[in-house]
């Protein structure tokens, strides 16, 4: 989700302004989605390395989650939508870990749509607590299959990114789900997150349609 900075800057507003009308991007994006029939969406909203940034910015994205969650909280509920939050909750605030837990344990039930925030989340952190979990586990570090190692990630549970869609013209992985996006198709866009629509996410799926996914074999062809 990335260009909020850069579209509240082209407004001559502070980057908080672009980062709440991001928020309102993910609200549409989110129920686009469901529409679209895509069953698990994952929306990188805060990274490990984003604590690095002004003290004023960080306060105001935590401050965004809290008022996301509360507010949306029970109509996703309602809507059947499943709330996973990846990432590490070192550093997180206490009512921010009460919202997470929150949120995760009164939407574990529902089936109809999966929504994963990555937030607090960094790949290579994820890959580090996995093998700290593995090992505090008893795991034979030795004989550790991928399956086996994938069971200790974030995502444990889910299926890996068929498609990863990045706004704003970066063209670079970031550090994110760096284990499961081995074989995901990317689609790079120059438009910026809060600008993003339901046409833009049609034409990414249309472009990852039209692809042939061999997964490293020359003779295998197939769309997830």
């Amino acid at each position: 989700m990335d260009g909020n900075g850069r579209w509240a800057k082209a407004r001559h507003r502070p980057r908080a302004f672009g980062h709440r009308a991001g928020v309102e991007s993910v609200r549409r994006i989110v129920e686009d989605a469901s529409e679209l029939g895509i069953k698990c969406l994952t929306l990188y909203s805060f990274s490990t390395e984003n604590w690095s940034r002004p003290r004023a910015e960080v306060a105001a994205l935590m401050a965004l989650m809290r008022e996301y969650i509360e507010a949306d909280l029970e109509r996703l509920n309602r809507e059947g939508v499943r709330i996973r939050i990846l990432g590490t909750r070192k550093g997180l605030p206490n009512d921010i870990l009460a919202l997470i837990d929150r949120a995760v344990a009164e939407t574990a039930e529902n089936t109809q749509f999966g929504l994963n925030i990555a937030f607090n989340y960094g790949g290579r952190d994820e890959i580090l607590r996995a093998i700290k979990r593995a090992a505090d586990d008893g795991a034979n570090m030795a004989a550790l299959s991928e399956s086996d190692f994938a069971r200790y990630l974030d995502t444990c549970d889910l299926p890996d990114p068929d498609l990863v869609i990045r706004t704003s013209g970066e063209k670079r992985i970031s550090n994110y789900l760096l284990w499961q996006a081995a074989y995901a198709e990317f689609v790079f866009t120059d438009v910026l997150w809060p600008d993003f629509t339901r046409e833009n996410l049609i034409k990414a799926l249309e472009d990852y349609t039209s692809r042939d996914r061999r997964f490293g074999s020359s003779d295998v062809s197939e769309v997830a």
